[in-house]
């Protein structure tokens, strides 16, 4: 924190508005590149699991980023909320990047919508770790999801450095394709998002149909708002020998598993998959003795009920034998299981980019989605997969029905996703962002657009 006269001491919070004047950026005219930059993840630690609680692919593009910024020099701070007493001030979770827990509210998992209440001490917590620091410590802030992006407009403006956002998801589109009763978001998010539209410097989509969102649902200047799409581990996800991988998860190797990988939670609809096994069962019964439904994954926020709901409707539609229910998993034994499938199954009401699909297809795995959101993008529809217009589980049966009969078909779709997926790197992900803080610090960001 500083104090008038640029001195070091003690200060009010005092969260950004409109209403005060801007002094930010009275730094702008030195070096554009970036030596430090403070990420703002409130409500999910990069040190978490993806595919339970709130944790899943923004977890995922935290620490992926953090790490190819640190490779390329540039320090990351990031800051995200104590859930236990007993976890460190700091934790180093590569050379480069440090994790920071910020008391703010009472430890344990907290539902995102009520994290909104703790907003003040976090942003104490993160101003008064910054103060401990020369001044100038960061140079710029990134905000991941719209709690963040509050915490981190109140500390860019503190510092008056730039700020930039990343919503992740948005409140508006969600509300306009909700899942059969799935709960709407609250309108104090969407006045949130709202807000942050108008004052962050800069917002980054994750594929172009989220950047006509942020201008057609929110206003969003398109002179401010970035497309740079999410990357995929290239390393890690690989194409591999099928057979192997079936027997590596424990199935046999004449089994045709639908594979749904994700957080347990409505809007992800894995409900669809189980309905889409009961048609194709309808369709061809023969398929009985080697189908297998895999869903991988863990509870999420108000969904904590969804496993149980899936376990009923798996019985009231006769398949209860053929599902497997599995807790998230490592990266490495998630590759198996991408590389087992015969199809991954991604049925959300609503995706911002669907880092599932892309990782699946790197490991050679075609993939049938919704025609949601960024899945256009994540899939190259009749190339790299099939996408699905609506949820209706007959029409996902007949294609995924196809490339069981049509093994040919199905293999040249699996060859031509691995193709599809390298075009998504973390590396092409980071020149992207990195063109855009640059732009941000000069006060000149440029709009970018990748792999669109």
């Amino acid at each position: 924190m500083k104090a008038a006269g640029g001195e070091r001491g003690p200060t009010l919070v005092v969260p950004y508005s409109p209403d005060v004047p801007d002094t930010r950026f009275p730094s702008r005219g030195r070096s554009p590149f970036p030596r430090r930059i403070a990420t703002i993840s409130l409500h999910t630690s990069p040190l978490e699991q993806p595919g339970t609680g709130d944790a899943g692919g923004m977890n995922v593009y935290v620490v992926e980023v953090a790490k190819r910024l640190a490779e390329r020099g540039i320090a990351v701070d990031v800051f995200t909320r104590a859930t236990r007493p007993d976890q460190p001030p700091t934790v180093e979770m590569a050379p480069g990047v440090t994790v920071r827990h910020i008391p703010a509210g009472p430890f344990g998992d907290l539902d995102k919508h009520a994290l909104a209440r703790h907003l003040c001490p976090f942003i104490f917590g993160v101003l008064q770790t910054e103060a401990r620091n020369d001044a100038g410590h960061y140079d710029l802030v990134h905000g991941h999801y719209w709690l963040s992006g509050r915490a981190g407009l109140a500390a860019a403006h503190r510092w008056g450095v730039p700020m930039v956002q990343s919503m992740h998801t948005l409140a508006k589109v969600k509300n306009a394709f909700l899942a059969e009763g799935d709960a709407p978001e609250p309108e104090g998010r969407i006045r949130g998002e709202e807000h942050l539209v108008r004052h962050a410097d800069h917002l980054v989509a994750n594929t172009a149909d989220e950047a006509r969102q942020l201008t057609g649902y929110y206003g969003a200047d398109p002179a401010r708002v970035s497309t740079v799409p999410p990357g995929v581990d290239l390393d890690m996800f690989t194409p591999g020998s099928r057979t192997a991988a079936l027997r590596r998860i424990g199935l046999p190797p004449d089994t045709e598993l639908l594979l749904f990988v994700g957080r347990v939670q409505r809007l992800k609809a894995p409900d669809v998959l189980l309905r889409t096994a009961a048609a194709l069962l309808e369709r061809d019964p023969s398929l009985r003795d080697r189908l297998v439904v895999g869903i991988v994954g863990g509870l999420s926020g108000g969904d904590r009920a969804e496993p149980q709901r899936l376990s009923s409707l798996a019985r009231s539609l006769g398949i209860a034998d053929i599902l497997r229910m599995e807790p998230p998993r490592s990266r490495t034994e998630l590759a198996h299981y991408y590389r087992a499938a015969t199809a991954t199954v991604v049925p959300s009401y609503s995706e911002s980019f669907g880092l599932v699909a892309v990782e699946s297809e790197a490991c050679g795995t075609p993939v049938v989605a919704a025609r949601v959101g960024g899945l256009p993008t994540a899939v190259r529809d009749g190339v790299s997969g099939v996408l699905i217009d609506g949820h209706d589980p007959a029409d996902y049966a007949r294609t995924v029905h196809r490339m069981i009969t049509e093994p040919t078909w199905r293999d040249a779709l699996g060859r031509a996703a691995v193709r599809h997926a390298a075009g998504f790197s973390w590396g092409a992900s980071v020149d992207g962002l990195l063109d855009l803080y640059r732009g941000t610090l000069v006060g000149e960001p440029l709009p970018v657009a990748a792999n669109q």
